[in-house]
């Protein structure tokens, strides 16, 4: 909960950041007001770490230009058109935004900039309450004309005017609030949502790749379910990401099988643990975490009520990462990622063979072999979907999962398996064939590497004897 007079103690202490005193000197004695806004005093009253510094001031761009060079070791103006200038101050990056009244052509929701002259005109058109605030500097003045701070006391997301007119300006903001609700752990006001529910279709006018980056920051945080959830109730997610409410099967009381929609929400809420015990101080790793998410999406696709109440979803992996790709294509997520997410959900059921009954070493070898760089993630992932409540077979899998990482390690040791290739290489096994290139020595580099992951390390000499046997059949039987 927030505690006021610590929340203005460290406004106190953000006020006298040397980036801010220095911009606040300067601005001041050229006569313009300076704000640090939004973000940056948010954080500041719950406490939380900031490394934002966003300003906004009621000097126009050119102005704010001159003022920073002569502090600033580097300055930036791309977003001149909208009012901004970057710098960078004392090692800081800065952002500093003319006053805005923005317009929208209610099309493209496009802004028309038009450039303000007030400080609560500002505050007004920005998305919630809790952004919605200022602290004047060097004033030191907390600037707040919507009830942000109220709304932080009470843990809650509201829009600074008419929920339907903020929305209507930019659709973005009501997946921008699901965001924040992850967040911040906050809940969002019930008129707020009822906004969210009506004006839905709107996010179709926005660009994919604003969508697609507002969905990875969501992603990015600890405990994005929260937001899901709301995108869900909401159906605003129905318009750019339909596979997950899908997961929500009906099923007629005679078949039974496990929720999917909330066991995948579990398996996300499971994978982002292990992450972070697995690998505690790296950045939070969204390929993952769109693969636990979207793991099961093939299964309202290939469900099957089964005589006597059984229900499968046979190939659900393979289908379910075709759909994957078609649905990151489509939000513009880059080719890495699309690659990552989709071969995460092709392989997630592989594993479940291993526990049924041991596997050999060849089928471990194949298994890293197919896993390739993505083998880390895959063993979070698979731990992670084992959500049933029976510990017994809760146990067994973990125990199974357990044998295989060491098997693994083990065979690294012997084999240096992460690295797994025939023991001759293209040149060579022209040389003792006395072929060409083309496509037989592809033929045989296959034939060696399924030897190499059947029966590990044989010796040159001997695969060398072994394609030559290998060679002579295939000649003998005309191929």
């Amino acid at each position: 909960m927030l505690n006021m007079a610590e929340g203005l103690a460290r406004l106190e202490e953000l006020a006298a950041h040397p980036v801010v005193a220095t911009l606040a000197r300067v601005f001041a004695d050229a006569g313009r007001d300076l704000a640090i806004v939004g973000g940056p005093v948010r954080d500041a009253l719950l406490g939380r770490l900031t490394h934002d510094f966003d300003f906004t001031t009621d000097a126009r761009p050119d102005e704010i230009l001159a003022l920073v060079k002569p502090v600033s070791s580097v300055q930036w103006d791309v977003g001149r058109a909208f009012g901004t200038i970057g710098a960078r101050v004392h090692g800081e990056q800065v952002e500093i935004t003319t006053y805005r009244a923005d317009s929208y052509d209610g099309v493209t929701r496009k802004p028309t900039v038009e450039f303000g002259d007030t400080l609560e005109a500002d505050l007004t058109r920005r998305d919630f309450t809790i952004n919605a605030m200022a602290l004047r500097v060097p004033a030191r003045t907390l600037v707040d004309p919507t009830g942000g701070v109220e709304d932080l006391i009470a843990g809650r997301l509201r829009t600074p005017i008419d929920p339907a007119v903020s929305f209507g300006d930019d659709p973005l903001r009501m997946l921008r609030g699901a965001r924040f609700a992850s967040q911040l752990e906050f809940d969002i006001d019930p008129d707020t949502l009822d906004a969210i529910a009506e004006l839905r279709q709107t996010l179709q006018i926005v660009s994919p790749e604003r969508v697609q980056s507002e969905l990875v920051r969501l992603l990015q945080t600890d405990d994005p379910v929260r937001g899901i959830r709301v995108l869900v109730e909401t159906r605003l997610i129905d318009e750019f990401l339909p596979e997950v409410p899908a997961l929500r099967l009906e099923v007629d009381e005679h078949h039974h099988h496990k929720d999917v929609y909330e066991h995948s929400l579990t398996v996300l809420r499971q994978a982002i643990a292990l992450e972070k015990q697995r690998t505690p101080n790296a950045a939070p790793d969204v390929p993952l975490r769109l693969a636990a998410l979207l793991h099961d999406i093939g299964k309202p696709a290939t469900r099957r009520l089964e005589p006597g109440g059984g229900v499968t979803f046979h190939h659900h992996d393979i289908k379910g990462a075709r759909m994957a790709r078609k649905r990151l294509q489509a939000l513009r997520f880059d080719a890495a990622t699309t690659t990552v997410v989709s071969r995460l959900i092709e392989l997630h059921l592989r594993f479940f063979g291993y526990a049924e009954g041991a596997w050999t070493d060849a089928a471990v070898r194949r298994y890293v072999r197919d896993a390739g760089d993505e083998l880390e993630r895959l063993h979070i992932l698979t731990r992670a979907d084992v959500t049933t409540r029976n510990k017994r077979k809760a146990q067994r899998l973990a125990s199974a999962y357990d044998d295989i990482e060491s098997r693994i390690a083990t065979l690294r040791e012997q084999e240096e398996i992460d690295a797994i290739r025939p023991e001759l290489d293209g040149n060579r096994i022209q040389e003792v064939l006395g072929i060409a290139p083309g496509r037989e020595v592809g033929e045989a580099y296959r034939f060696l590497l399924d030897l190499r992951l059947d029966e590990g390390v044989v010796g040159e000499e001997e695969a060398e004897r072994r394609l030559r046997e290998w060679w002579a059949a295939r000649t003998t039987n005309g191929a």
